[in-house]
């Protein structure tokens, strides 16, 4: 391919354009340009090359190597008419219409369903069985996805001869053309019902509400997704069926917030037992705890209670629990507490006030 051509140029189009405005330009190009309306001497090397250009700015990867290299990348495509095939020139005058019966009659998976499970704390943090319930295609239970009553089977199709194909011929400017499509008659199954299955109406499916027993490991959170494989909806074809994601929905706790797998509880002490130290018992998920809250402790401390936090949903470690110490400050004092405040601050050195004495 020469690097010299321009493909936008030669169609008339912007490179920015879009796919539909590249098939627009095409289609009037071609036309005028095409050799059987076009007697001009150099209207077949016009044709060839409206074509090239066609071919090359309509698909992705070409049209993303010409843009960076001004060529094609691809040992495979050597350019020209020659390697222009009729279903791009279908693609472009006819809307497509190319769609293989065949594929359509392969196994096809089915499609995936979303559950979500509510939990509360603790049941996120340990773990639990839980029960959902999901809507979802089956195959029909009488008929077992034939699609047929009981007792019959269906029909081979007149139209097509079973095979899911007809031949329809297209008139255009390249000439007659013959093109293959689905049979519109059995929608390409090459077979027709004509005693559908009561239950399903001879769709092979029907639709059916189910509870799933759900295992639910330790340490999961809004984040998490569990799969459920082969619980989705049916598929088609043989194809076997799509698969349940789940998520959940984790209730708060009272006192304690999670962040990741550690686990956070706010501890309230008073200036005493800040001040001369103290051992308080602490709750955890695993349930009390004995904290040892050294002398001078300050507001805002951190303690951390090892391996007190969240399971890892895998097994590998747990999380910590951290617990932050908050100094309260007494609202109101009894006559004989505020006699004994005032003692302590007359003897308590003040402290350095950071700006003071600037």
């Amino acid at each position: 391919m020469k690097a010299e051509k321009d493909y936008y140029d030669i169609l008339g189009v912007s490179r920015n354009a879009t796919t539909e405005e590249i098939k627009k330009a095409f289609r009037k190009m071609a036309f005028e340009c095409h050799p059987d309306r076009n007697k001009s001497a150099d209207a077949n090397e016009r044709f060839k090359e409206v074509n090239e250009a066609y071919e090359v700015l309509c698909d992705a990867e070409k049209r993303r190597s010409y843009d960076m290299y001004g060529r094609v990348i691809d040992s495979n495509w050597a350019g020209g008419f020659e390697d222009f095939g009729f279903g791009s020139i279908f693609d472009a005058f006819f809307g497509g219409g190319m769609s293989s019966a065949t594929e359509r009659r392969s196994p096809h998976k089915g499609a995936d369903i979303q559950g979500k499970i509510n939990l509360t704390f603790e049941e996120a943090v340990f773990g639990v069985e839980k029960e959902v319930e999901i809507s979802r295609v089956e195959v029909c239970s009488v008929c077992n996805g034939i699609g047929c009553k009981p007792g019959t089977n269906p029909d081979k199709c007149g139209e097509c001869n079973g095979k899911g194909r007809i031949r329809r011929t297209q008139q255009s400017i390249f000439g007659r053309f013959v093109q293959e499509v689905t049979c519109p008659h059995c929608n390409g199954e090459g077979t027709v019902i004509t005693d559908p299955c009561p239950h399903c109406r001879g769709k092979g499916k029907e639709k059916a509400k189910r509870k799933l027993n759900v295992t639910i490991p330790g340490g999961v959170d809004e984040s998490y997704h569990l799969r459920l494989r082969g619980e989705g909806q049916a598929g088609s074809y043989g194809g076997g069926p799509g698969d349940v994601y789940i998520t959940f929905s984790v209730g708060e706790h009272k006192y304690f917030k999670r962040d990741g797998f550690d686990i956070f509880y706010e501890l309230p002490v008073n200036f005493a037992q800040a001040a001369l130290g103290d051992e308080i018992e602490v709750p955890t998920v695993d349930g009390k705890t004995t904290l040892k809250i050294p002398a001078g402790t300050q507001n805002r401390k951190i303690f951390t209670l090892k391996h007190k936090g969240v399971p890892h949903p895998d097994g590998k470690g747990r999380g910590d629990q951290l617990v932050g110490v908050t100094v309260m400050t007494p609202e109101k004092l009894s006559k004989e507490q505020r006699e004994l405040m005032e003692k302590l601050a007359q003897i308590l050195p003040k402290e350095d006030i950071p700006g003071q004495k600037d």
